[in-house]
């Protein structure tokens, strides 16, 4: 049996606000030890759009909602760790549009819809036109509208493979046990290691559940909301980063580019498309964000392309009625802190609230960073790559 490794802070779940939590206590001289047992971002983290919301999808309705205001500042927090001015050092980390866009097909109600959006956002909406326009609508066929937001698209797989190196020697892998004690963690088992950590932080997504089961931690509870995503791969299709305004608060598609290992690229789709798809057959939803795309850009080739859908679970804190949270949460649970950052976005605000309560627990840097023979976890395989 080998000897227990003790750290101040043991964090289950490497996806991105695990890894981005790891590295900011890290940073103030935290020792952390972070276990993943199977590879960085392989769980929501691998299946989100990469998309760094700053709100504008909440206020389509033409109101500034709770959710509206809670993201509006991560855009530029993130900017600024990515130009190397922030809390963490991510330059390099690929940026896959430096703007994320609205779009209207020209009908009457999507064209009211964006109009309102830019009224409630004040500046964080702006129309663009003629040469400002992304390409895909430069075609003469294009009537709608373009409007351009205060948000980016990241690729995320790269910026976990930043993060990754910001943890250094901290990343683990191997099966997990929990030891609970008196509905609490006396410690983690990573095989045959036995981690002994003054704070435990549980940051594995929907894999949240069973750790807090095993620990015998009955509150928080986790909701699952889910998705069906479409993906869409051929050599040729235009860069596009965009929300479709539909008939509802919701975009009817939202649409983000990203590059394969093979050369090609794969459109995401998402929006109420993904949230309608849910229970479709996947050959049925296909058809449907085929449709889709002919009417809204019928000027795009896409006979060549291959199409697949991805079934995504959205794990978040329990909410009356289902419905999505407006913030990162965070509950802490004895020696134990529980975190849904409920949207990739929202990483820097989780991190801050685990920092804070730290702070009020008294929780200060004390032991040093303990060294393991255990491997460190993999980057995942980029979803657009798994499934083509």
């Amino acid at each position: 049996m080998s000897t227990p490794l003790h750290t101040d802070i043991c964090i289950l779940g490497g996806g991105i606000a695990g890894l981005w939590l790891n590295a900011r206590l890290r940073q103030q001289g935290f020792s952390t030890l972070l276990v993943e047992p199977h590879a960085l971002g392989g769980g929501q983290s691998s299946k989100s759009q990469g998309i760094i919301h700053g709100g504008t999808k909440y206020a389509l309705n033409g109101k500034l909602t709770t959710a509206a205001e809670a993201i509006a500042g991560m855009p530029n927090r993130w900017r600024a760790c990515l130009d190397g001015t922030g809390e963490l050092d991510l330059r390099g980390a690929r940026v896959l549009s430096a703007h994320h866009y609205l779009w209207s097909p020209g009908n009457l109600i999507s064209n009211l819809a964006g109009f309102f959006a830019s009224k409630a956002l004040r500046g964080r909406v702006d129309s663009v036109k003629g040469k400002e326009l992304p390409s895909v609508f430069s075609n003469p066929a294009f009537k709608g509208k373009v409007y351009r937001l205060a948000e980016l698209v990241l690729d995320v797989p790269d910026v976990v493979r930043h993060l990754a190196i910001l943890g250094g020697d901290s990343l683990i892998s191997g099966p997990v046990q929990i030891e609970g004690k008196d509905s609490g963690i006396s410690s983690v088992r990573v095989a045959d290691q036995q981690i002994i950590a003054r704070r435990y932080v549980l940051t594995a997504g929907e894999g949240n559940e069973a750790l807090l089961q095993s620990a015998g931690i009955t509150q928080p509870a986790m909701q699952r909301r889910p998705l069906q995503m479409v993906l869409v791969k051929g050599p040729n299709l235009p860069a596009l980063y965009a929300h479709c305004l539909g008939n509802s608060p919701k975009p009817r598609v939202t649409v983000t580019t990203h590059p394969c290992s093979d050369g090609q690229w794969c459109w995401y789709l998402g929006g109420e498309l993904a949230e309608q798809g849910t229970n479709m057959p996947a050959d049925a939803l296909i058809r449907q964000a085929q449709k889709e795309m002919r009417e809204l850009l019928p000027w795009v080739d896409l006979q060549s392309c291959q199409w697949t859908t991805l079934p995504v679970t959205r794990a978040e804190p329990a909410q009356s009625g289902l419905v999505r949270p407006d913030n990162a949460y965070l509950q802490a649970v004895g020696n134990t802190l529980i975190c849904w950052p409920t949207k990739l976005a929202l990483a820097p605000d989780l991190s801050d609230q685990a920092i804070a309560e730290l702070e009020r627990q008294a929780v200060k840097p004390e032991l040093p960073q303990p060294s393991s023979d255990l491997p460190p976890p993999p980057v995942a395989t980029p979803v657009w790559d798994r499934l083509f």
